[in-house]
């Protein structure tokens, strides 16, 4: 068995309790010796979780449950037994439409023409919170819009090749889309669904069962690099990490304010695993016919808050404030 545990990322400013784990020796003051893959595409990351070639990944807790149920690529046991992160995202627009769209809202530039938006994979919370927020505000989703699959990368390219009309992704694309004038914050997902959870730590099922202790020490570390990604004090150093060319290859200053959860990034203080957000997005899926009906006992077994409790987490009661029981529209 390999000593090493391989941990698949892609270039988005939610990685960064991982990539602040590994370069700032969290991981190794913990005796693990953890390599970072950086991956073109969440295809990528659910291909190499499935083969065995990487051992967790920062994972799209709804792309987590379609690989457990073998909906995309074969089925592959997982864990998640932490939580990486909450809210930072947002639907970016192109510019053209920046002038009506505050009048008119959605409803109205989708009554004109068919809108082609992109996400960044079929099963991910982009595209549940999309197609909730669109359904919420009266348009017909499968009318009305194209949604089709980029990878986080591919977006502002996109955009600006007049490709797509508009985007639903991660920080810090939307930010980067905006700096270049090519779109506009149409609504932040935070503002669909309160303090959403965004990115999870999903771990192959046969590592978490042969190797509880090192899974515990993964745990415990993640736990630290969520805490020191949190301070505000720590987000310069941080966004310098971030903008080396191994990672996300960006300007600092953009990525600072990819960080800034007051700008729509992302927060790393919410990091309990909790089967009530897997329920969540298991019956949107089921909503929306994507899986079948098995799917909301799966994805309440997939998360394993026990683990995370053992490994020094907090308890449920704890931090229920952080999150909002009613999803709402805006």
């Amino acid at each position: 068995m390999s000593e090493r545990i391989r941990l698949g990322m892609l270039r988005l400013s939610d990685a960064a309790p991982v990539v602040a784990a590994d370069r700032h020796g969290i991981f190794r003051a913990h005796g693990l010796d953890v390599e970072i893959i950086v991956e073109p595409s969440w295809a990528n990351i659910a291909d190499k979780l499935g083969y065995g070639l990487l051992e967790g990944a920062v994972m799209l807790p709804p792309l987590a449950i379609a690989c457990a149920l073998g909906l995309r690529g074969r089925r592959t046991d997982l864990v998640v037994p932490m939580s990486l992160s909450a809210n930072g995202n947002a639907l970016t627009l192109a510019r053209k439409w920046q002038n009506e769209f505050p009048s008119g809202g959605i409803q109205a530039l989708t009554s004109r023409q068919r809108l082609r938006l992109a996400v960044v994979h079929a099963y991910s919370t982009h595209d549940l919170l999309l197609r909730y927020w669109l359904a919420a505000n009266g348009v017909g989703v499968d009318t009305s819009v194209e949604i089709t699959v980029l990878s986080p990368s591919e977006m502002v390219s996109s955009l600006a090749a007049g490709a797509i009309d508009g985007f639903c992704a991660g920080a810090p694309w939307n930010h980067v889309a905006a700096k270049a004038g090519l779109g506009f914050e149409a609504i932040k997902t935070g503002n669909i669904w309160r303090n959403h959870p965004e990115k999870c730590l999903a771990m192959r099922a046969d590592f978490v069962d042969r190797d509880s202790a090192r899974t515990h020490l993964l745990l415990t570390a993640l736990r630290e690099a969520a805490a020191y990604c949190t301070s505000p004090a720590n987000r310069p150093v941080l966004a310098a990490l971030l903008a080396r060319p191994e990672y996300l290859d960006l300007p600092q200053d953009t990525l600072e304010t990819s960080l800034d959860p007051a700008e729509g990034g992302p927060t790393f203080s919410a990091t309990y695993p909790s089967p009530r957000h897997a329920a969540w997005f298991a019956t949107q899926m089921l909503r929306w016919g994507t899986v079948p009906e098995n799917a909301l006992d799966l994805a309440r077994d997939l998360y394993r808050p026990t683990l995370y409790l053992a490994a020094g987490g907090r308890k449920p009661e704890e931090i229920k404030e952080m999150f909002c029981d009613t999803i709402t529209a805006s």
